[in-house]
């Protein structure tokens, strides 16, 4: 999604009326009141939330409570899978219990029905709204009716109008590494945004250099550090330019009480072994366009081949169409590589590469596909952007030499593998994250594929995610799983046996 060229004059009008000096007073004022807090308070966890909070998580939540008493802006930078969003939640189930009206969260749009998932999991009770798509203007009246409105940051920033002049408890980003320029519309555009406090979440609130701070802290605690110059003479300059340790010191100390980051090795002991979670992607009006036409076309010609040869002898065409459905899901170029490239948008690969470039940082990933030519599509956009990887299907001949490269280069972090060639014998304990693009009927084999990571001789928690298209045959698939326990834990075996378990009406149902 673009912004509209004419609201470009727009954000940097509304913008300039923000005073930095006005609000660098009012910060120097408030930062004196720090001094009354010596240390985080402890705060009762609200009754609302359904889950069982490590203790690195209980602090998390009690330093957000402490800011919130003494309404600061924080930045929280937990490492990531060590659960940010459920920590925010509960603060903000909190705000729930004492009525504190709506609040604004801004993800990119690969993160929309995540976040809708985790509220659903954690705090049902926190009502929502997802402001998004074409027909978003019509819920404009209703809007601050809900604990939360959930968007992105292309849509904020597109109807900065009309959420400039709303009045939010709290205004909260994901990943806010994307407004880390300040001079960008989009840093500008939520510098215009109004609420009572704000905080940032983010894995990797330093991508580039020391100026990526400047404009996250700008927007929780506006005038913390008074204008880009004043900060780059400061700070930025001296720390990256010239090593400054005294410089990077200071800054250390300036934001230490407004940020908290922990990482997987400072929480070891509170983790399992492995977390396993879903990663839902929602495709873009395009591929969402071709996906829905395709699945009409399947329902039809199923429907067709039932009433000629009945459900038992249709369920290889069925399978084909699941097939066909699972590779839109991936990508629309792999069923047509001829589209013109305006229709090849595929959201599972923008999300991963996404993941890739600002989340995965210094860690160390496995990338699983069963179609080999999903990794050739993923590998491309790799290659555009330069960042190295290993790589393993059933054509590669050496397979100890890919191993190698992957466990033994320092500078190689992803190793792409077909789930066929890599789901048995390997071992791979460099990794500690563990990324299914495309789940399947057998969770057996998703098993064996996470299982590369999670042997003996790994020290390192294990975060595996399976990758979802939402409202498609694949969330329908993941459904049927968790509804039919007994069919996950014991088809083992191969796919004909899922559908054998079937009846003709959970299979046509997959194609509603």
């Amino acid at each position: 999604m673009i912004i509209n060229k004419f609201k470009f004059g727009i954000v940097d009008q509304l913008f300039e009326e923000l005073s930095d000096d006005h609000l660098y007073q009012e910060m120097k004022y408030r930062v004196s009141r720090l001094n009354d807090i010596q240390e985080v308070s402890e705060f009762e966890l609200p009754a609302i939330v359904n889950a069982e909070m490590r203790a690195y998580q209980v602090e998390g939540y009690h330093w957000l409570r402490t800011l919130d008493e003494i309404s600061f802006g924080g930045c929280l930078a937990d490492d990531m899978g060590l659960g940010k969003t459920l920590q925010v939640i509960t603060l903000l189930a909190h705000q729930k219990n004492m009525e504190r009206g709506s609040s604004l969260i801004v993800v990119p749009r690969s993160l929309l029905f995540n976040w809708a998932a985790e509220i659903d999991k954690f705090c049902p009770s926190l009502s929502y709204i997802l402001y998004h798509g074409p027909f978003r203007l019509e819920s404009q009246k209703r809007l601050m009716d809900f604990d939360l409105v959930i968007t992105t940051y292309d849509t904020a920033s597109i109807d900065i109008e009309f959420f400039k002049e709303k009045a939010f408890n709290y205004i909260i980003l994901d990943e806010s590494q994307a407004i880390k320029n300040p001079n960008s519309k989009r840093y500008k555009a939520m510098r215009l945004l109004n609420s009572r406090n704000k905080l940032v979440m983010t894995g990797t609130p330093l991508e580039n250099n020391t100026f990526d701070l400047y404009a996250q802290f700008s927007f929780i605690n506006p005038g913390m550090f008074g204008n880009q110059k004043s900060f780059k003479d400061r700070f930025s300059t001296p720390i990256d330019k010239e090593g400054d340790g005294i410089a990077a010191d200071m800054l250390r100390k300036i934001i230490k009480p407004f940020f908290l980051r922990r990482t997987k090795e400072l929480v070891a002991k509170d983790l399992p072994a492995k977390t396993e979670n879903i990663i839902f992607c929602e495709m873009d009006a395009t591929q969402r366009e071709m996906y829905e036409a395709l699945k009409a076309q399947i329902k039809e010609e199923i429907d067709g081949t039932i009433k000629i040869n009945g459900i038992e002898k249709s369920r290889f065409k069925i399978l084909e169409g699941l097939l066909r459905l699972r590779q839109m899901c991936n990508a629309p170029a792999l069923l047509d590589n001829t589209l013109p490239k305006h229709r090849q948008t595929s959201v599972k690969i923008e999300t991963l590469i996404d993941i890739v470039e600002n989340d995965l940082g210094t860690h160390n990933a496995l990338v699983f596909s069963q179609f080999t030519s999903m990794l050739d599509l993923i590998r491309k956009e790799l290659d555009k952007r330069q960042i190295k990887y290993a790589y393993l299907d059933g054509s590669t001949r050496d397979r100890k030499g890919a191993v190698d490269h992957f466990q033994e280069s320092s500078d190689v972090n992803l190793f792409l593998i077909s789930l066929k060639a890599g789901n048995t014998g390997l071992n791979l304990v460099k990794a500690d994250y563990v990324y299914i693009v495309d789940p399947w009927w057998n969770p057996a084999v998703e098993a064996q594929a996470i299982d590369r990571t999670h042997r003996i001789g790994q020290d390192k928690h294990i975060f595996a995610y399976r990758m979802i298209c939402k409202n498609t045959i694949e969330e329908k698939i993941m459904q049927l799983q968790q509804k039919k326990q007994k069919i996950a834990q014991d088809i083992i075996v191969n796919d004909e046996s899922v559908f054998r378990s079937l009846d003709k009406e959970e299979l046509m149902d997959l194609f509603i």
